[in-house]
């Protein structure tokens, strides 16, 4: 990873540590939630073998981000190793959000050889009744465990990533507790972002009080709990930690400002299956079209008026705005946008009232 990286100095500027790259689209669940509404056949205009080769360079002179290769299913190209490997190459860690349906010990054993040295796999429901119904295909919850298997018996580590949603939120702790079983090494809680598909589970995302809760759980837990936790579109959970670390008497997470909270368009970006760049894959804004930049991620990722735009923290609108964790947490840019139409709106899932408010 190169060092200088998140916001510092007029001669350091912001630069990706994150980029999740849909390589496809194509994926053959059904998932409730998914942001693409991605469907089990072919889509047109994905980004060819070269392409994808001469972005990977353009993304290797500007910093060294972790590239996630993710879709619908990324392994339904059949060029997602020689992918993964020429990102390697180049320096640029590398790896894969699967659905886990082709996940065997053959293709752990080809993942690795290809330079891939994380895989993530979902599970949203504790069992197969609850998970099957959220995914779409029945059999969906043994693949995952499968597939997780197979990556523990190949020596791949692997995480497991879960959607909260109001229907699963008190299974928590039993989620957590079946990574531990598979041998995850991190267990990752995504909390619901509704758009895509997601869209129809409007009213499942968590209540703020509820959403503040569950964060203060995932807290303690990460702090005296089996295993470790990372939480994604999330951002207060930083300020939930740093709150936390100062009640025990404790120095707060001394991280560079935005590579905690909301880092979209700020050390994270997304690439869709098109070359369309996005902060993230839950906010479809287009900060740039790759193919019309030839391919010169640098170009979009440093000229984009939308990355600019919430780059500027002290600008966001409402509470986020002068909230003094604005640096840390920064509020979900894709909620704000989803629930007003306004990428620089606060955080409407969000109970704290800043000092500065």
């Amino acid at each position: 990873m190169a060092k200088d990286q998140g916001q510092g100095t007029k001669d350091t500027p912001f630069l990706p540590r994150l980029i999740a790259w849909e390589v496809t689209r194509s994926c053959p669940l059904a998932c409730k939630h998914c942001r693409a509404a991605a469907r089990n056949e072919p889509y047109e205009g994905e980004l060819s073998t070269d392409e994808c080769r001469r972005l990977l360079e353009h993304i290797a002179r500007l910093a060294r981000p972790t590239i996630i290769l993710t879709g619908g299913e990324p392994m339904l190209r059949e060029d997602i190793y020689a992918i993964a490997s020429y990102a390697d190459g180049l320096g640029l860690p590398v790896v894969m959000a699967p659905c886990g349906k082709m996940v065997d010990e053959k293709a752990v054993e080809q993942m690795k050889r290809a330079g891939i040295h994380c895989i993530s796999i979902s599970i949203d429901g504790a069992t197969a009744e609850s998970h099957d119904a959220f995914r779409g295909v029945d059999g969906a919850f043994d693949m995952a465990c499968r597939a997780a298997e197979a990556a523990r018996r190949g020596g791949l580590a692997f995480q497991i990533n879960t959607t909260v949603t109001r229907d699963n939120r008190d299974d928590l702790p039993a989620l957590r507790d079946l990574a531990v079983r598979l041998g995850a090494d991190v267990f990752n809680p995504f909390l619901l972002v509704p758009t895509g598909r997601g869209k129809d589970l409007a009213g499942q995302e968590l209540s703020a009080a509820d959403y503040e809760r569950t964060l203060g759980w995932l807290a303690d837990q990460e702090r005296d709990g089996p295993i470790r936790i990372r939480v994604t579109c999330a951002p207060h959970y930083s300020r939930i930690r740093d709150q936390r670390a100062r009640r025990a008497g404790e120095t707060p997470e001394d991280t560079p400002p935005f590579s905690r909270g909301c880092m979209g368009g700020k050390t994270f970006a997304f690439i869709s299956h098109t070359g369309k760049v996005q902060i993230c894959g839950f906010l479809e804004e287009e900060a740039g079209d790759l193919r019309e930049a030839d391919l010169d991620f640098a170009r979009v990722w440093r000229e984009s008026p939308l990355f600019a735009a919430v780059r500027n923290v002290d600008a966001y609108h409402g509470r986020c705005g002068v909230c003094e964790y604005r640096r840390v947490c920064g509020g979900c840019r894709a909620r704000a946008f989803a629930f007003t139409g306004d990428v620089l709106a606060e955080e409407p899932f969000c109970v704290y009232q800043p000092r500065g408010g």
